[in-house]
């Protein structure tokens, strides 16, 4: 389909970029998450744990679950995370409305440990942003195509991350990541997002 390469037309008369194709849920993330600058610790720990319970997957099946990660995991909240023990992991396994995945499970233990280590010493959000130098980097692709699935940067912080202690934290996963929380604003310049995002790159202060 012509859409996955560009952009797609809906009938409110916003143009959008292609992968959000018209499925309801895609195109409310699209429009109000994808792209948007995200500041807040937590919530950069949830989306960089949901991207990697996602290796595999497509994201549309993470989002239409999110809800059940939030609840099968304590909000996600990583001081409850980080002291998961057999019992609790087993219980996860047993879920069927998350990604039954050992690895990955286990994965969400250990991140949660090193996102507490890196949040005491210079804070979660410090942390990440710190890669851009605190602003959004800003590109102008026209097709899907042009996008990258990784880049040099995500190579690095996707290292670094390991170094930390994270898993599943490959540069395509984080480069997904960067995307989806504005540390890189890849909405096609055509999309309607495009330049609101671009108003949100620095923070505020």
């Amino acid at each position: 389909m012509a859409w996955k390469e560009s952009l797609i037309a809906h009938e409110d008369n916003h143009s959008r970029c292609g992968w959000c194709g018209l499925d309801p849920i895609y195109v409310t993330y699209h429009d109000t998450e994808w792209g948007v600058p995200e500041w807040d610790d937590r919530a950069l720990f949830e989306k960089l744990l949901l991207d990697g319970f996602q290796a595999g997957l497509s994201w549309i099946t993470i989002l239409k679950k999110r809800d059940a990660f939030r609840e099968a995991f304590d909000g996600l909240e990583p001081q409850i995370m980080a002291r998961y023990d057999a019992d609790k992991k087993a219980e996860l396994m047993q879920n069927a409305g998350i990604v039954r995945n050992r690895l990955k499970i286990e994965a969400s233990v250990t991140n949660a440990q090193s996102y507490l280590e890196i949040q005491a010493n210079q804070g979660f959000s410090n942390y990440l942003w710190d890669f851009v130098d605190g602003a959004a980097i800003q590109n102008h692709f026209k097709n899907l195509s042009d996008v990258p699935v990784e880049t040099d940067l995500a190579k690095k912080i996707s290292k670094d991350l390991k170094a930390r202690g994270f898993r599943f934290v490959g540069p395509t996963i984080v480069y997904a990541f960067m995307e989806a929380v504005g540390m890189v604003n890849d909405h096609l310049v055509e999309c309607h997002r495009h330049d609101e995002c671009a108003g949100l790159a620095k923070r505020a202060g």
